[in-house]
């Protein structure tokens, strides 16, 4: 086997199984730009404090330059004893320039090294995801502009509750969406402190610039406390929390729009193209994007709760049980770069049904109305709220709709109906009377989607 950055103390190899359970090649392999990344700013930082010379260092950053082509083009090869990817890096790199690659950990630890491979893997990973998620943004926003009349029943607890328009509703899962970009940008403001020359953990014993580091890195600051920064995975719990919250608000969509394709909904026709067939059943056209979205939220929530329950009784420093901080984040992120591209393309191709949504509304829907009308005529809401309950009693003893009594059945229950009660029972004037902001009329509505533009820009 050949040997490891560690093994000088040791009399003994260690066990082939020891070995497979140690090793994290497996997936830390795809942090291997960031590896040498760092590693050619701290062969910089070296020279620039004399520990390795001038010849030395541009040595040192060409090899480092080729290491990075051989794992761009895919003809780096690792070997058995590489269990990580920072032993596969100077193991290649030594190869290619002998004694002087040994020079390259001088001062610093895998400790601070992969932590700082780490927060340069995150940023970028959180640039990508913003992308995409914006994307996403952009696809419910224009489907709200494209369908601002377009009437259906809202609900609350699943029941009929109040008219709303398509765009009202789009926006409704806009807004959580801004809200998870800013947890990501507040992720990645956090996670650019860079760790580097905190070395194991009482520090580097070095001249090194941290503040040059950070700038070739394009770290915002530098970590304030050696043992803080090797410990530090809380930049990797926000991703995930921040993950998992995206991942319950698409959930939520999902859900939403797997009601209203359903046939009893009927609002929505999902695009073949984004769905699939039975293998028994020739009929089915199943919305198993959406129902995957909605179930991939529980793997995300896993993920971030694995972290914690790893992270929640370590001692101070590094630990090997920080090994596990990787797997998570890296499928987190492997789950949201392919369904929010997928959910983007749903909503884009999403096909409404604006006259099955309008067939749903019935008087109901406007009871509130029919209690603002009393407010009007001077009573207080409360006394509204009661009688208006009243007349939805005595329509279903009736078994008609609101708007199919007549003023004498209401007017026996309140003096205060008049004949002008029957304007109330207006899907569209009910919509535009929630003129405030936030609400539902098209006044309402233009202000929010300029708020809408302003936030993705």
């Amino acid at each position: 086997m050949v040997a490891k950055l560690w093994g000088g103390r040791f009399g003994e190899q260690t066990d082939e199984l020891v070995h497979k359970f140690n090793a994290s090649i497996s997936f830390d392999a795809r942090l291997y730009r960031e590896d040498v990344e760092g590693s050619i700013a701290w062969a910089l930082a070296l020279g620039a404090a004399g520990i390795v010379t001038q010849e030395e260092t541009k040595i040192l950053c060409a090899a480092l330059e080729q290491v990075r082509r051989e794992f761009d083009d895919g003809s780096f090869s690792f070997l058995p004893a590489d269990e990580d990817i920072h032993t596969a890096v100077e193991r290649r790199l030594t190869e290619l320039v002998g004694d002087v690659g040994g020079k390259l950990h001088t001062g610093r630890s895998r400790n601070d090294q992969v932590a700082t491979d780490f927060r340069l893997w995150l940023v970028r990973a959180v640039d990508d995801l913003l992308e995409r998620l914006r994307d996403l943004q952009s696809g419910f926003l224009e489907s709200a502009e494209q369908n601002p009349d377009v009437l259906l029943p809202g609900y609350t607890h699943l029941q009929h509750a109040q008219p709303i328009t398509w765009a009202h509703w789009a926006l409704s899962h806009f807004w959580p969406l801004h809200r998870d970009v800013q947890r990501f940008e507040q992720t990645r403001d956090r996670a650019s402190t860079l760790p580097l020359g905190s070395a194991a953990l009482a520090g580097t014993a070095y001249a090194v610039d941290r503040d040059y580091l950070a700038r070739q890195l394009g770290f915002k600051r530098v970590s304030q406390n050696s043992l803080d920064a090797v410990a530090d995975r809380d930049f990797a719990a926000d991703f995930l929390y921040a993950s998992a919250l995206l991942g319950v608000h698409l959930s939520r969509v999902a859900e939403q729009l797997i009601l209203f394709s359903s046939r009893e909904f009927s609002f929505v026709s999902i695009s073949d193209a984004y769905s699939t067939g039975s293998s028994l059943m020739p009929q089915k056209k199943n919305p198993d994007t959406l129902e995957l979205a909605r179930g991939k939220s529980g793997r995300l929530i896993a993920n971030l709760t694995a972290l914690l329950v790893v992270l929640k009784g370590l001692p101070s420093t590094y630990d090997k049980d920080l090994q596990e901080d990787k797997e998570p984040v890296f499928d987190s992120y492997d789950t949201l770069a392919v369904t929010l591209p997928v959910l983007s393309g749903t909503i884009r191709t999403l096909k409404l049904k604006p006259d099955r949504m309008r067939a749903q509304l019935e008087a109901g829907l406007l009871a509130t109305d029919l209690a603002d009308y009393l407010v009007h005529k001077g009573l207080p809401f409360r006394q509204a709220h009661e009688l208006v309950g009243q007349v939805v009693r005595a329509a279903e003893e009736q078994g008609k709709e609101l708007d199919q009594l007549d003023l004498a059945t209401l007017t026996r229950i309140s003096p205060h109906f008049d004949d002008d009660v029957m304007a109330t029972f207006d899907f569209e004037r009910s919509v535009g009377t929630r003129a405030a902001i936030g609400g539902t009329s098209a006044e309402a509505l233009r202000e929010q989607l300029a708020a809408a533009h302003r936030a993705l820009a």
